[in-house]
C-alpha cells in the first residue's frame, strides 16, 4: 500500500527463507548481572482463563555501548487456545550483538523439561528482492516447542541489544504495560550504569507501582485492571500506563543532533553527476518554486523508494551522491538529496522530522525522543511563503503549504536546534472526495437513461488510486469495470476515463453508459426516485461508560465528503410538476451536514455534504448534541413527478448541475452558505 511503502521510511518487510541457527547467531549464557529473578505468583485455587502469568519480566539496562533488553517469563496454559505459545519468535539487529537465550523450560508435573537439548531456532534470512520496499538486516529465528500440552508451564528468557551507532550511549524508550494483561504478575524496571541516568517520566499507575533503587527502578503489577480507552477521546488520551525515558534534555537537542547528520549527507561535490542536474534546473523557466518543483520531481520520479536500516541506516540518512547513483532510498535519503539540490539552487530548505501514524497529538507532553517520529521530509522557504516537499511521494506531489496529512507537530532540524513547532488545523475547502452522478433521463421514465458517474480523491486515497491505475491501460479498465459493474444498475458500459490532476491534487475517474432507473410507480402517472448519496444516517449519541472520565472531550477524525447528483428530467414533463424532499443545514457534534437541492433548466439538482469544522467539542457539547439526535433529519434524496402538480418552482439555493463547473477545481458548492 501506498501508506506503508510509499509515505513512510517503515515499509513492507522483504520475504524470508528458513536456515538453521548456529551458535555464533544464537548464544546461551547466564542471566546478565542486571537481572534480578523476580519470585513467582502463586496460582489461584481455581484459574480461569487461557493462562495464567506467573511471572513476566521486562527489563531495561542502559550503559555507554547503548541498550539492552531482557524478557523473561513462565506462564502456565490453560486452554488448548493458549498452546500458540510454544511458537516462539525473536527478532534482532545483528549490529547490535547476537541474542543470548538464558532459558527454554517445560515445567510439568514437577519434572523441567530442557527444550533446546532436542531442538534449536531457525533464521528467518532477509533476502533483497526486485520487489523490494525494507532492507534492514533484521533477523528473526523461530522454534516450536514441540508436546506442549495444557498445565504445562512455559519458562523463557532472553536478552537482546538494539545499540545504534548513530546514537551511541543517548538512549530513550518507554516501558508499557499492556491495557489488557492476562491475570498473573508482570515486572517491569529500568536500570543503567555510572553516568547513565535518564530522566524518566511516568504516569500515575507507574508511580504509585515503582520502587526505586539507586542505579534503577522497579514496577511490579499484580493482576493489574484492564484499562479501556475512554470512548471518543482524542488520541493523546489513549495512552495509559507507561514510564518513558530519554537522555536528550528537550527537543532542542533532538533536533540539533540529526541536523549534523542531515547537513553531512547532503553535500554535493562539484564534480559530481549530481551537478549536471542542478545545472539543468537552474535553466528552467520560472522562478525559484518552479525550480523546487523541478527537483523534487527528480528525487520523486528517478529515485525508487527502499527503506534502508543497515549499518545504522534505521536513523543516519544514505549520502546524497549514494543515493542517486544507486538510484534507491529510503525517506532519509531522499530527503538529503532533495536538501543538496535545493542548496546549490540557491533555496532555504531544511528537514523536518513527523510522526504519519496518527500518534502526534499530545506529542509535547511526551519526553524528547527521535522514536517519536516514524517519517522525514523537507520544508522550504520560498518567496515569503512555506512549502513542503515529499521525496517519497508519487512524482504528480508538488510543492504544497499544507502537508499531505495533518500533522499536528513537526521537529525541523537546525544547527542551533529547534522545538516542536505545532501546525494548525482548519476544516478543509475542499471534499476529500466528491461523489458526481448524471441520469440523463430525457428519453423517458421507461427508457434506459444515460448515466455519468464521476469520482474525485484527494489526500493518500487518491494518491493510492494513481498508483493502481496508472499502470493500467485504457483497454483493461474498462474490461474491468464492464465486468465488475454490469448488472442492475449499468445494463452497459460505454467508456472509462482516469487522470490524475497535479493542478486540483486529485485523481479522477469517470464511468459513462446506459443503464436502469429504479423510478418507484406512485400510481396516477407519478413517480418518484431516492436520489444516490442524497441522505444521512443519524449521528450516534456520544456517551462513554460510567467507570470512564465524563469530562474528557469528544473527538471527530477530520473528513470533508460531497455528493453531487443531477437529473436531466423527461422532456415530457415540466418543471412544475416536480418537487423534492427539503433542503436542510445541520450542525451537530462539531460536524456540518447540509443538503440542498434546485429545478433549473430542465435538471433537478441536488448537492449533499458532510464536513468536520472541530476536531474536538467539550463533554458539555456533546451532551447537548445528545438531546438533538431526535430531531434530526435522516431523510433520503427522494425526488418526485406529480403530473397534477403545477406549482411554480422557488429555488432558495443555487445548486450547480454535475456539467455546469469543474468539480475538481471549484467545489464550492459543498460548503454550506455558513461554512466558516
Amino acid at each position: 500500500m501506498l501508506r506503508s511503502s510509499i509515505l513512510f521510511c517503515l515499509a513492507t518487510i522483504l520475504g524470508a527463507t528458513a536456515a538453521h541457527a548456529d551458535e555464533s547467531q544464537i548464544e546461551r549464557g547466564p542471566l546478565p548481572q542486571w537481572v534480578q529473578p523476580s519470585e513467582l505468583m502463586d496460582l489461584p485455587e481455581n484459574p480461569t482463563g487461557a493462562i495464567f502469568v506467573r511471572q513476566q519480566d521486562t527489563l531495561v539496562h542502559l550503559d555507554a555501548k547503548g541498550q539492552a533488553q531482557y524478557l523473561g517469563y513462565r506462564i502456565k496454559v490453560l486452554h488448548p487456545n493458549a498452546l500458540q505459545l510454544g511458537n516462539l519468535s525473536i527478532s534482532w539487529n545483528p549490529a547490535g550483538g547476537n541474542p543470548v537465550i538464558h532459558a527454554l523450560k517445560v515445567h510439568r508435573d514437577g519434572e523441567v523439561i530442557d527444550v533446546l537439548k532436542d531442538a534449536r531456532f531457525e533464521i528467518l534470512r532477509r533476502e533483497d528482492q526486485l520487489e523490494a520496499a525494507h532492507i534492514d538486516g533484521i533477523l528473526t529465528a523461530v522454534l516450536r516447542v514441540a508436546d506442549l500440552r495444557v498445565g504445562d508451564e512455559l519458562e523463557f528468557s532472553l536478552t537482546t541489544r538494539t545499540d545504534d551507532p548513530t546514537l551511541g550511549s543517548t538512549s530513550s524508550g518507554a516501558l508499557v504495560l499492556h491495557p489488557e494483561p492476562g491475570p498473573g504478575r508482570y515486572r517491569l524496571g529500568l536500570s543503567w550504569d555510572d553516568g547513565q541516568k535518564p530522566t524518566v517520566r511516568m504516569t500515575p499507575a507507574f508511580t504509585a507501582a515503582q520502587q526505586a533503587g539507586k542505579q534503577a527502578l522497579d514496577f511490579q503489577f499484580d493482576n493489574p485492571p484492564v484499562v479501556i480507552a475512554p470512548k471518543d477521546a482524542p488520541p493523546r488520551y489513549q495512552v495509559f500506563r507507561f514510564a518513558e525515558y530519554s537522555d536528550f534534555a528537550d527537543w532542542n537537542a533532538v533536533s540539533r543532533r540529526f541536523a549534523k547528520l542531515y547537513s553531512e549527507t547532503s553535500q554535493i561535490g562539484s564534480s559530481e553527476p549530481l551537478m549536471r542536474e542542478v545545472a539543468r534546473i537552474a535553466k528552467l523557466d520560472g522562478g525559484k518554486l518552479a525550480k523546487a518543483s523541478a527537483a523534487l520531481k527528480l528525487v520523486q520520479q528517478d529515485v525508487r523508494y527502499i527503506y534502508v536500516g543497515l549499518n545504522g541506516g534505521n536513523l543516519r540518512p544514505a549520502d546524497a551522491s549514494e543515493t542517486w547513483s544507486l538510484r534507491y532510498g529510503d525517506c532519509k535519503g531522499k530527503t538529503v538529496l532533495l536538501l543538496g539540490l535545493l542548496r546549490e539552487l540557491g533555496i532555504d530548505a531544511q528537514a523536518v522530522m513527523v510522526n504519519s501514524s496518527g500518534n502526534d497529538d499530545g506529542l509535547d507532553e511526551r519526553l524528547p525522543s527521535p522514536g517519536m517520529f516514524d517519517h522525514v521530509l523537507v520544508r522550504a522557504h520560498i518567496d515569503g511563503k512555506t512549502h513542503y516537499l515529499d521525496g517519497t511521494l508519487p512524482p504528480v506531489v508538488p510543492p504544497s503549504e499544507k502537508p499531505l496529512l495533518p500533522y499536528r507537530w513537526v521537529l525541523p532540524l537546525t544547527s542551533d536546534g529547534s522545538g516542536l513547532e505545532h501546525l494548525d488545523w482548519h476544516p478543509a475547502e475542499l471534499p476529500d472526495s466528491i461523489n458526481i452522478y448524471e441520469i440523463d433521463a430525457r428519453q423517458g421514465f421507461d427508457e434506459p437513461a444515460r448515466i455519468t458517474s464521476r469520482t474525485i480523491i484527494r489526500g493518500v486515497a487518491g494518491l493510492e488510486q494513481q498508483v493502481q491505475l496508472s499502470a493500467v491501460s485504457k483497454a483493461q479498465m474498462l474490461s474491468a469495470f464492464r465486468q465488475s459493474l454490469t448488472g442492475d444498475t449499468w445494463q452497459s458500459i460505454e467508456n472509462v476515463d482516469w487522470h490524475y490532476d497535479e493542478k486540483a491534487g486529485a485523481s479522477i475517474l469517470e464511468i459513462t453508459g446506459l443503464g436502469t432507473v429504479d423510478w418507484d410507480d406512485d400510481g396516477d402517472g407519478a413517480r418518484s426516485l431516492a436520489l444516490p448519496g442524497g441522505g444521512f444516517n443519524p449521528p450516534q449519541r456520544r456517551v462513554r461508560t460510567a467507570e470512564q472520565d465524563q469530562s474528557l472531550p469528544y473527538y471527530n477524525k477530520p473528513e470533508f465528503s460531497c455528493h453531487v447528483t443531477t437529473v436531466r428530467l423527461p422532456a415530457d414533463t415540466r418543471p412544475e410538476q416536480w418537487s423534492h424532499k427539503r433542503s436542510f443545514n445541520q450542525g451537530m457534534f462539531g460536524r456540518n451536514y447540509y443538503r440542498a437541492f434546485a429545478i433549473e433548466d430542465g435538471s433537478l439538482r441536488m448537492v449533499r455534504s458532510y464536513r468536520v469544522e472541530e476536531q474536538e467539542i467539550t463533554a458539555a457539547r456533546a451532551a447537548k448534541d445528545n438531546g438533538r439526535i431526535a430531531d434530526f433529519d435522516n431523510s433520503m434524496g427522494w425526488i418526485f413527478y406529480n403530473p397534477e402538480r403545477d406549482r411554480p418552482v422557488v429555488n432558495r439555493i443555487d445548486v450547480p448541475a454535475t456539467f455546469e463547473i469543474d468539480w475538481a477545481t471549484d467545489a464550492s458548492a459543498c460548503l454550506s452558505p455558513n461554512a466558516a
